[in-house]
């Protein structure tokens, strides 16, 4: 009889994947925990499954490796865990004897456990934080909008830690102008802002009343959110202290009522700057706790002190902000882009997203509501958010646009006409900032004529006929400059055209022989394909990319599902071509029958 097809003889050493790999039960084993905590000690740890090439216990297990479980059996946490799970059966033991007294005093005493350690070791830099950014964000921002539901464990305490982090987290990317781009879909609102060189994408839902269905593991979820809050807690600390404002803020309690608490933190932060000028601090010297706590509470006071109405508070308040922020050009268009405009939200538009967008690019605004800055009265507001195509009472000196154009004048970095965003009318295609037109093969027709205006607006030089933008590179700067006449520049522009096309030619020869075919047989195969127009059909696959013939089999199909990738991206281009053709006849249609019936 043979032996067995995984054999091996006692006493002999494990190897290969059978000593790097183990799978779910064995993990579970290993660390002595229950399988809810093992799954939050991944999370907590950043711990993922792995796929071995050879998976020796079958296809149908969960593998993790082995280190990546020796990492968590000697964290601090896993120790944190077992005294938990035993405190708690101390517990259930006090309860099932109807010990209810000591039940209470237990629970009142039970201990807990806190994730910094762990997020510095994660993350040992703060890029490092900020780059992982995205998804904390978006799962906060997601449970900031849902209703609290005992049963699936979502207490109104965290709902509102999730509200308090995003306010601070929006609050501080207004405050430094650093949001670049918004677009609004139907999941939500997608936001990106750039911090320190790193740019954060993250999505906000609409503020709507949220329907959970029961195909979704909240505890998992939520495991992931313990870890977020303490995440982004620390971040919002560390860049609150990078532009001196004190971390966590002291918030008017008034305006937290009222739910205005982007406009709550836009005070405070010019309460912290106005207590900063008149307690200049000495570099070095240290306070004692009691001047600590009075500094404190002459912050808080100070709040009270700032008029409710005060127009420039939301956001816009410091003046030197520039000595204060370090600021680079990007930011300075931002802060730029709404100077000196007022804006009033009506009640059915986004209020959160607009007091979170205007302040960001400079805008002062307000909204209808208890604890607004200024009323709809004021004739100093120059537009008016609006959403309905009725109004009560129109003032004259003010115009009223939709939300929208706030969101296109922010991706597009000026103020766009108001006209096709006026009450009433149909609004111009909302283009999303996060697809490249180009890449995409379709340019819309709104994007052609925001890139006419940005043209315009910034009095760019356009190409010269039969010029690329490469082109103007060297011959057009000098042009602008002054320095060279128009014909010299076309000359310099067509001698650069002529270099370009021989390196190109030099490459495609040099190619070519390297593939194994000359450029004289490629010219003499071309003279004689009239002739002969049966012989391309028969060695169409190898005439047609000959490298083919050396790849293997795994980078033949990579090559083909790109060729896949590119012609379905051609057919979708087509499509919308196509779809363009028919509107466009359609309204040809539309206005000559108009005409008819006119005359």
């Amino acid at each position: 009889m043979g032996k067995p097809k995984h054999y091996r003889p006692p006493g002999k050493k494990k190897e290969g994947n059978a000593a790097r790999y183990v799978t779910r039960s064995q993990a579970v084993k290993i660390l002595q925990v229950s399988l809810s905590d093992f799954r939050k000690l991944c999370i907590h740890k950043g711990v993922f499954p792995r796929e071995p090439k050879k998976k020796v216990k079958g296809n149908h297990h969960t593998y993790y490796h082995l280190k990546d479980v020796m990492y968590i059996l000697h964290d601090p946490l896993l120790e944190k865990f077992r005294e938990i799970r035993a405190y708690k059966r101390k517990i259930k033991k006090a309860k099932a004897k109807k010990n209810d007294e000591l039940a209470k005093l237990l629970t009142s005493r039970a201990p807990s456990y806190k994730l910094d350690m762990v997020i510095r070791d994660r993350y040992p830099t703060f890029i490092d934080a900020l780059r992982d950014l995205d998804d904390p964000l978006t799962m906060v921002h997601l449970f900031a909008m849902l209703p609290a539901i005992d049963r699936l464990k979502i207490e109104v305490k965290r709902v509102h830690n999730c509200r308090r982090l995003c306010h601070e987290w929006q609050a501080y990317i207004s405050r430094t102008h650093k949001l670049r781009k918004v677009f609004v879909a139907v999941k939500g609102i997608y936001y990106q802002a750039e911090v320190d060189g790193q740019k954060i994408t993250w999505l906000a839902p609409h503020a709507r009343q949220q329907v959970l269905t029961d195909d979704i593991d909240f505890n998992v979820m939520l495991t992931f959110l313990e870890f977020y809050e303490t995440l982004l807690g620390f971040v919002n600390f560390q860049l609150y202290h990078s532009i001196n404002v004190k971390y966590p803020p002291i918030l008017d309690p008034r305006l937290e009522a009222l739910a205005a608490d982007l406009y709550a933190l836009s005070r405070y932060f010019d309460a912290n700057y106005r207590a900063s000028v008149q307690e200049p601090q000495v570099a070095g010297s240290s306070r004692p706790e009691q001047e600590q706590e009075e500094s404190n509470l002459r912050l808080a006071q100070l709040q009270y002190q700032l008029p409710a109405n005060e127009p420039g508070a939301l956001m816009h308040l410091v003046q030197d902000a520039s000595s204060e922020v370090e600021e680079d050009e990007g930011a300075r268009d931002c802060k730029n882009l709404f100077r000196n405009k007022k804006f009033f939200l009506s009640r059915e538009v986004p209020r959160e997203s607009l007091l979170f967008v205007i302040p960001a690019f400079g805008g002062i605004v307000s909204w209808e509501g208890d604890g607004a800055p200024f009323s709809e009265a004021d004739d100093s507001i120059t537009h008016q958010i609006v959403d309905r195509p009725a109004q009560g009472h129109v003032y004259l000196s003010r115009e009223y646009v939709q939300p929208q154009w706030v969101y296109d004048c922010v991706n597009a970095r000026i103020i766009l006409p108001t006209e096709p965003y006026m009450v009433g009318r149909d609004p111009p295609p909302h283009l999303s900032p996060f697809v490249d037109d180009e890449a995409e093969g379709y340019v819309p027709d709104y994007s052609k004529t925001i890139k006419q205006l940005q043209a315009a607006a910034k009095s760019d030089i356009k190409p010269l006929p039969g010029m690329g933008n490469d082109d103007l590179d060297s011959s057009q700067k000098m042009l602008a400059e002054g320095f060279i006449s128009r014909t010299e520049a076309m000359e310099a522009a067509e001698k650069k055209r002529q270099m370009m096309l021989l390196e190109k030619q030099y490459h495609d020869e040099l190619k070519m022989e390297l593939q194994g075919v000359s450029s004289i047989n490629k010219q003499n195969s071309e003279d004689t394909e009239p002739k002969e127009q049966s012989l391309p059909d028969v060695e169409e696959p190898s005439a047609k990319d000959p490298s083919r013939l050396m790849m293997s089999r795994k980078k033949r199909r990579l090559a083909e599902a790109i060729e896949i990738g590119k012609q379905r991206k051609k057919d979708r281009v087509e499509v919308l071509k196509e779809r363009k053709k028919n509107i466009e006849a359609a309204q040809k249609l539309e206005k000559k029958h108009r005409k008819a019936q006119h005359s």
